[in-house]
């Protein structure tokens, strides 16, 4: 059974426990939480590709004593061929999910790298000690995580075929070789950072991309760079909960506390609870919906609309106690990876990467080992509207870290894997510990569900009394596998206001929480 970790010097959380010891170790080294951080997604590269790798998307929420929290906003644009022509051209109505036709961005998680070490200027460690776990794990091999195994079993064949995911993915089931990436990443060590993009690593990427026929250009790396971007921030409960804006949907998991905390529920993991948190998700993904994806497009004010009692005041009456709301509902998918580290001089980092579905594209680039995401995948075939494909658009992104400081002091950073699911677990994991006291790693192994599409999924481990309550008020109610990754790899650190600190991990990864 799990444990919370607890320590006085500084703790790391991850899906994997190696990438967590790769982050710790840099913490016991003398090395900042953001150090730590670059350290433990450099590893999540290498160990868990079905999730994330370096040619995916991040996103950063960092915290330093007594200063604003900062934003990192490392997602890749379209790229300068990835027109309606290309696609309709080829007689498609909507964006291939594999192949290179579903590379159509550019990847943004070595920039977030990159632009996070920037925002800490205390710098401890060079870049080389960052990489050389991942590098090390890359060229020496690992043992296949279990997570892992039970991902390329289940689409080996979507995947065998696309260019290069055989030879990085199949050739041994038990132990992950990847050689490529490992030179990759050495050369990142030792040119720097930028080189992904406007150097060596970046013009073997555009090559290989052409040839493959991806739309995305040495023109289009060149031009990425991650953003410092300003957090949206709710004040609720006497707390200040600190998420990401658009493109991501950390405005809804900001919103759905901010109407739960009005539904003055007093108990946890009963109806109350379970079906507030509910019906509050559907309240903020109908505004989700109509209003986030590319800042660039749209004239909506996430924060304003945050900072709006009387609106949030309004939605919080229209839920009905004792009736769930018809529910339709598109279902992003998503495969992620959210990991975060505390220091010693009170610094946090919460991060999130992805590829978004497993395996994303499955198109891995031979020059360099990198497998590309297929976050372009949701981009609409249409002239305008939602999410409509232009080259250089952002994408609707589900990934959203969070951060709260705590009325009596605490820190928590926290956030989960999981698509459409990414809201409706930090509510989960939030109101658990934050309002009603459970602890640390209750609020996450406990059992959870899961809004899509028109049903409810549910572990199977929450009380039958609940599940028929549930029923009973009209939600259409699917048992899921009484602990199942279909609710997300969640995690969560806390700083204590007497200075330790406190770590969780998802027992449905294979991950770790450690402290010192």
């Amino acid at each position: 059974m799990l444990e919370t970790a607890k320590g006085r010097k500084g703790v790391v959380t991850s899906p994997h426990r190696l990438a967590t010891q790769a982050g710790l170790e840099v913490l016991k080294e003398g090395g900042t939480a953001v150090e730590a951080a670059v350290a433990t997604a450099a590893a999540l590269v290498v160990l868990y590709p079905h999730m994330n790798s370096l040619g995916g998307d991040g996103f950063w929420l960092i915290s330093e004593p007594g200063k604003p929290p900062h934003g990192v906003e490392s997602c890749g644009r379209a790229g300068s061929a990835a027109t309606l022509d290309l696609y309709r051209g080829q007689g498609l109505s909507a964006v291939p999910r594999r192949g290179p036709l579903a590379a159509n961005t550019v990847a943004g998680v070595v920039s977030g790298w990159q632009t996070a070490l920037t925002v800490v200027p205390d710098r401890r460690l060079p870049l080389k000690r960052l990489l050389a776990p991942a590098i090390a794990m890359a060229e020496e091999g690992v043992p296949t995580a279990g997570h892992l195994s039970a991902a390329l079993t289940e689409h080996r064949d979507n995947f065998s075929r696309q260019p290069g995911f055989a030879e990085a993915f199949l050739n041994d089931p038990d132990v992950l070789h990847q050689p490529r990436l490992a030179a990759t990443l050495r050369r990142l060590s030792e040119a720097g950072l930028d080189d992904f993009y406007r150097g060596d690593v970046g013009r073997a990427v555009a090559a290989d991309l052409e040839a493959l026929g991806a739309p995305v250009s040495l023109a289009d790396i060149e031009a990425h760079k991650a953003i410092r971007v300003r957090p949206l921030e709710l004040r609720t409960g006497g707390d200040s909960l600190v998420n990401l804006p658009p493109p991501t949907q950390g405005f809804a998991s900001l919103l759905i506390l901010g109407l739960f905390d009005r539904l003055g529920v007093r108990t946890a993991e009963g109806f109350e609870h379970i079906h507030g948190l509910i019906e509050a998700t559907k309240l903020a993904f109908i505004i989700r919906d109509r209003h986030i994806g590319d800042p660039d497009h749209s004239d909506f004010d996430p924060q304003a609309a945050l900072n709006n009692d009387a609106l949030l005041d309004h939605m919080a009456r229209a839920i009905n106690p004792e009736r769930a709301l018809q529910w339709p509902l598109r279902a992003p998918g998503g495969d992620t990876v959210w990991f975060g580290a505390m220091d010693e001089a009170g610094r946090a980092a919460s991060v999130i990467q992805s590829i978004f579905e497993p395996f994303g594209s499955g198109v891995v680039l031979p020059q360099t080992g990198v497998l590309w995401q297929n976050r372009g995948t949701s981009f609409q075939l249409n002239e305008a509207g939602w999410n409509a494909l232009r080259p250089g658009r952002r994408p609707f992104h589900t990934l959203n870290p969070a951060l709260a400081q705590l009325r009596d002091g605490r820190l928590m950073a926290y956030g989960t894997m999981g698509g459409n699911g990414q809201p409706q677990t930090q509510g989960a994991v939030f109101t658990r510990y934050a309002r009603f006291g459970q602890d640390l790693q209750a609020s996450i192994s406990a059992p959870r569900w899961r809004l899509d599409t028109d049903s409810l999924k549910i572990e199977s481990r929450v009380p039958e009394s609940v599940l028929a309550a549930l029923a009973a008020a009209g939600h259409q109610i699917e048992l899921a596998p009484p602990m199942t990754s279909m609710m997300g790899h969640a995690g969560a650190l806390v700083r204590l206001p007497d200075g330790g600190f406190e770590g969780a991990t998802d027992p449905r990864s294979d991950g770790a929480a450690l402290a010192y």
